[in-house]
């Protein structure tokens, strides 16, 4: 994965480190917060988009189903939707020394490989070396947890299944990685887009921790009905499907017998994932035992305030922070509630729901009205001149070339850099401005840094042969590119289609080694690529 937590904690200089500190006594454990107070939206006019699609706290599985099939094709094996007033047991009461103590338990299998060597490993770093940035990631993870929580349980997804996100992002909806993988799940753009999420100019549902935990449910959904194990759908995050699944066909014969989780730490064992994906599932493990027992293992958790909200409907092009002062918010607090609106406005194209403090939507109309004018304008129309920049027109308004450019994205200049004369330019005002993210451009995916090398994500319904006649290659010279012993190719997956042949792997004539790019495509961002609609 992209952003695995292990990484900005410098794995290299921590791959010995951290020294287990001493058990302490458990302590009470909370009980999993059973749901958010979220009030979504009514539904709007014709035309409007479904309330159901941006802010409902609870998933049903029969939309789930449908877009898993709608991506990725037939096969997905949907969960029974729980009872509605079933609440999962996740915690237990023991009597110690005669008093009732309460004993967190888990939904995913941490005590059948709570002593495995990885598992351990990871459990004395996240302990140890690196026990203040877990405080930090799991103190972020207080806020979405109760969220999260509830949308896999009505889903049919272990509840603690939360702590892929910790280990993706740190609970981080800004994070962003290399690969260009974006929020708190970690999505490619095209996969993203495949699952449902909006990521455009304007708007980058990725950043959503809403939006984008229902994109992680479906893909998971997706991932355990085709693998069978929650183990192994957590490696397919990771280390792409079309990877994982042919690695359990290649050593059938050697696993036969091995059922359930157990398959995934048996593929481990063989000289086939990638080192990421092999340690993916124990930092999952590690995690899970760290963060519900974190005074055990001497990290220090504070409860932050859940993230909830109700929601408004207002025209395109609104400032965010207009709708911020009419309800009486903080830019800061709007900024958060609206992480996916990217330019510090609504998108064009439609109304749109911006989100606001609980109980800030009640009169909201009237209060937007009474507005001055002037603060419900997003922005003013400057023509541009003989031989003027950008950048000039920028400076003349006290804005840099980049922030202009967020809100004029089709503007033609000429080759002298100088804009069209008579063009229209749209200048900000500085509260839009001041809600907007500076962020890279959202299409953007990178999965190789050569220019000679293009990646394409495999589309359902193509085959090896069908890809090779679109890129003028040949079907033999794609298996030599990506290190392929058989022509079967699967939804998501990376291939390299423009690149050179390893020499080693060539003078072998044999299976080579993948290469740079394609092991990134597959192994870091491939995962992600799984719905990918365009190559």
């Amino acid at each position: 994965m992209k952003l695995p937590l292990i990484a900005p904690l410098a794995l290299a200089a921590l791959a010995c480190g951290g020294t287990r500190k001493p058990a302490a006594a458990p302590a009470p454990a909370r009980t999993a917060a059973t749901g958010v107070a979220v009030t979504p939206p009514a539904g709007g006019q014709d035309g409007d988009i479904p309330a159901a699609r941006l802010d409902s706290i609870n998933v049903s599985m029969a939309e789930v189903a449908r877009l898993a099939e709608q991506v990725f094709g037939d096969g997905t094996a949907a969960a029974e939707e729980p009872d509605a007033h079933e609440e999962p047991a996740l915690v237990d009461e023991v009597e110690i020394d005669g008093e009732p103590m309460a004993v967190p338990t888990w939904d995913i299998d941490v005590r059948s490989y709570e002593t495995h060597a990885r598992v351990e490993h990871y459990v004395n770093l996240f302990s140890g070396a690196a026990s203040d940035r877990m405080s930090k990631r799991l103190t972020r993870g207080t806020r979405y947890d109760a969220m999260i929580r509830s949308k896999f349980r009505a889903a049919g997804i272990p509840e603690d299944m939360t702590y892929l996100a910790l280990i993706e992002s740190g609970y981080n909806p800004h994070a962003y990685s290399r690969a260009a993988a974006v929020g708190m799940w970690q999505f490619m753009a095209s996969t993203a887009r495949g699952a449902g999420l909006r990521v455009d100019w304007w708007v980058d549902e990725r950043r959503d921790p809403v939006r984008s935990t229902d994109a992680a449910i479906t893909f998971l959904s997706y991932l355990r009905g085709q693998l069978g194990s929650l183990y192994l759908a957590a490696a397919a995050y990771n280390g792409g499907p079309g990877r994982v699944s042919r690695g359990l066909t290649r050593f059938a014969d050697e696993m036969e017998g091995t059922t359930g989780d157990d398959r995934f730490f048996a593929l481990a064992e063989k000289n086939y994932l990638p080192a990421e994906t092999k340690n993916y599932v124990p930092q999952l493990i590690a995690a899970a035992l760290v963060g519900k027992e974190p005074e055990k293992y001497g990290v220090k958790v504070e409860m932050l305030e859940p993230y909830a909200y109700d929601s408004v409907r207002v025209g395109a092009f609104t400032p965010v922070a207009a709708v911020g002062r009419a309800v009486g918010a903080s830019n800061e607090v709007m900024k958060d509630l609206n992480s996916h609106l990217l330019r510090g406005v609504t998108p064009p194209g439609g109304s749109s729901w911006v989100r606001v403090p609980v109980g800030a939507h009640e009169g909201f109309a009237e209060s937007y009205a009474r507005l001055p004018e002037g603060a419900r304008d997003p922005f003013k129309t400057v023509v541009a001149k003989k031989r003027q920049s950008l950048a000039a027109i920028a400076r003349t308004h006290g804005l840099s070339e980049r922030q202009l450019s967020w809100y004029n994205p089709g503007l033609k200049r000429l080759k002298s850099g100088n804009l069209r004369p008579g063009q229209s330019v749209r200048v900000p005002s500085p509260s839009v401005v001041a809600l907007a993210l500076d962020v890279p451009d959202p299409s953007v995916e990178r999965y190789g840094r050569s220019a000679a090398t293009r990646i394409h994500i495999v589309k359902r319904g193509e085959s090896l042969g069908l890809i090779a006649k679109r890129n003028g290659t040949t079907v033999a010279r794609l298996k030599a590119l990506n290190g392929l012993r058989r022509t079967t190719v699967f939804p998501g997956q990376a291939l390299v289609v423009k690149g050179s042949v390893p020499k080693a792997a060539a003078r072998r004539g044999a299976k080579p080694a993948r290469t740079k790019a394609a092991a990134r495509a597959t192994g870091k961002g491939g995962a992600k690529a799984a719905s990918a609609r365009g190559g």
